[in-house]
């Protein structure tokens, strides 16, 4: 029997392990508990290698290690594992992940992923490399809303994959495109990696996801603009369409009001509604239509006239503010300067020479220079307040008018681009893009905005994945059934990953383990740069045999101690991790992405031509972890403005 490259790495990558570790125990001249808890390591990777399931190696190995660090003290050794399942299970945050699982798997069978794949590819056809750039936004916005990597890519595989050979496109760029952008859900929130990474590293999820929201958004971009370079400077790779894809059939009663598919939809719609051009063609289908072709003008009339009622809003607490500094200054100033006690020794006559006299005949007059009583400069109304308008509001800011300005524009070039073809893509978006967009946006929008703890949000995802494949007609008993056993399947997944690592954990801090490794870490008197390059490459190694669960539960409990030495946020740790992480799926041998795609491609796709595709992608990747090393703003930016980190 031949055995494939892939495991011919795997088990040298494995004897490597096995003959490092032996020659640590050989070569130090005092074996210590420390060594034996990295001993420990190296077995439960090299077992999980083997095949044999993660959770149950971390506890297996945790428990025979507990036991001779207690001295063969059966009962400590249980105690520890019940304390350490106890401490996972009480934790509330995990709660989101069955949820969010859940919402994935309904949204999955609601059948979305083929009109909006479809719709994007249209709406973007003018771009090069059209169908790799859909399958990229595809996969990002599906991997958003529902974070599941496999469902993504095999559905993809389903889908795109052939398109894009159809269309001429090149083998590795469409395997890259599609298991690049199907990976993105491990990264743009609601993530089950950052739930993790959190829960390990005792770092809020609501602070994750606001810092990986923009280096998400990063990382896809990148991909788009490496597709759409590599397809306009090698057009072979990625062939523009035929005019037979571009083309979008009309409905009939569209057919008859329109004068030709590139006629711009207003005027036509608007002159057939007095013209001669709809005596076969009902008043209401003219209306609906002249209606969803406004949508976009009345949502941009919508939203600026209340962001100008919100930036314009009197400012009613320093009116009121100042009104009660002004009551409360006179009886101040009566206190001090009012009626007084009298003098001790009593009232006195007055002179007798300064009685009483009456006064003159020409009246009471004003005294000198009292030409007007004038109010005390702080005593002005608060309409003449600089920067107010005499009704109280305050005026709009000059960023507020540059943004309408552009949205006006973006909109005037909307319509004059506006044909009923286009028109016809607009409402494929509609009915399959908007709807996850509004699902993920209250999802992330409630949990970043601190709206909804991730629990909460996660259960109002979970009834719009619901309510979306009720409204798309694909919620059947079977589909509720099978949604729920894999939520089932993959929370115990989680969930013994949890137990195990804990376990696991405990046994590797009782041996020593982890302060051996962090003496070890401190002696190389490294800088923060130096220490985050090497933790960096670690992971990136260690996401060729390992999966991103086992990588974070196993190795993140012993980064997570060395980051305080180092002045290293967790937040951003975190951020970074995330992205390496990445290459979990699109790195082999294990690649799971690569095996994904394999099992729904054409015969004549290779696994090599799959790894060869990801490999650009996973350059691209790098890219990404250095420009957020750089930038750390780019992650750290929205957390600081909305949770004001310091």
């Amino acid at each position: 029997m031949k055995v494939r490259k892939e495991l011919w790495f795997g088990f040298s990558l494995m004897g490597v392990i096995v003959l490092a570790a032996l020659y640590m125990l050989i070569t130090v001249p005092k074996i210590e508990s420390g060594h034996v808890g990295l001993l420990m390591l190296s077995l439960v990777v090299v077992a999980i290698m083997l095949g044999f399931p993660t959770a149950f190696t971390l506890m297996g190995m945790g428990m025979i290690f507990t036991w001779l660090a207690y001295n063969r003290d059966i009962k400590h050794t249980l105690d520890l594992m019940v304390q350490a399942a106890f401490k996972v299970m009480g934790n509330d945050v995990l709660i989101s992940i069955p949820l969010f699982v859940f919402m994935g798997y309904l949204v999955e069978r609601a059948n979305l992923i083929e009109k909006l794949f479809r719709s994007l590819h249209l709406a973007l056809v003018r771009l090069p490399g059209a169908l790799a750039v859909a399958t990229l936004v595809t996969c990002a916005v599906f991997a958003t809303a529902t974070g599941i990597v496999g469902a993504v890519v095999t559905l993809m595989g389903l889908l795109a994959f052939p398109a894009m050979l159809r269309a001429g496109y090149s083998v590795q760029l469409s395997a890259g495109a599609i298991t690049a952008g199907g990976c993105l859900g491990i990264l743009i929130p609601p993530s089950v990696l950052l739930i993790v990474y959190g829960a390990t590293a005792g770092v809020s999820v609501v602070q994750l996801y606001a810092g990986a929201f923009f280096p998400g958004l990063m990382l896809a971009g990148l991909y788009i603009v490496y597709v759409i370079v590599l397809a306009k400077l090698k057009p072979a790779l990625a062939p523009p369409l035929s005019m037979a894809d571009r083309y979008v059939p009309l409905p009939p009663l569209s057919e008859k009001i329109a004068p030709s598919h590139n006629a711009r939809v207003v005027p036509a719609l608007v002159g057939a509604l007095k013209g001669s051009r709809n005596q076969d063609v009902p008043t209401a289908y003219i209306l609906k239509q002249l209606f969803i072709a406004l949508l976009p003008a009345l949502l941009f009339v919508v939203v600026a006239l209340w962001s100008y009622q919100a930036l314009t809003h009197p400012v009613a607490e320093e009116v009121s503010t100042m009104t009660r500094i002004g009551d409360t200054a006179a009886p101040a100033e009566r206190q001090e300067g009012g009626l007084a006690e009298p003098p001790s020794e009593g009232l006195k006559e007055p002179p007798a020479d300064e009685s009483v006299k009456e006064p003159p005949a020409e009246g009471v007059k004003e005294p000198p220079g009292a030409d007007g009583v004038k109010e005390p400069p702080g005593a002005a109304p608060a309409a003449t307040t600089p920067g107010a308008a005499t009704d109280g509001t305050v005026p709009a800011p000059r960023s507020y008018w540059i943004s309408l300005g552009v949205g006006a524009a973006a909109l005037v070039a909307f319509y004059a681009l506006l044909s009923f073809t286009r028109l016809e893509i607009f409402k494929m978006l509609l009915t399959s893009f908007f709807p996850l967009l509004i699902l993920i946006l209250a999802v992330l929008g409630s949990i970043v905005m601190g709206l909804a703890t991730p629990t909460e949000a996660a259960a109002v995802g979970a009834l719009g994945g619901f309510l979306l494949a009720v409204a798309y007609r694909q919620l059947t008993f079977a589909v509720v059934k099978e949604s729920v056993f894999l939520t089932a399947k993959t929370s115990a997944m989680v969930c013994w990953l949890f137990v195990g690592s804990a376990i696991f954990s405990a046994a590797f801090a009782l041996l020593g383990g982890q302060e051996l490794v962090e003496r070890w870490v401190l002696s190389m008197d490294l800088s923060k740069t130096q220490f985050l390059l090497l933790s960096q490459v670690i992971i990136f190694v260690l996401g060729w045999p390992l999966e991103w669960t086992e990588i974070i539960v196993i190795f993140m409990p012993i980064f997570i101690p060395l980051l305080d030495n180092f002045g290293v946020d967790p937040l951003f740790f975190g951020l970074l991790v995330a992205l390496n992480l990445q290459t979990a799926f699109l790195s082999p041998p294990v690649a799971m992405a690569a095996f994904y795609l394999k099992g729904v491609s054409p015969p004549h796709v290779s696994l090599n031509q799959i790894f060869m595709g990801m490999l650009p992608f996973m350059g691209i990747q790098v890219v990404a972890i250095f420009l957020l090393y750089m930038f750390p703003e780019i992650g750290l930016w929205l957390p600081q403005l909305l949770y004001s980190r310091g």
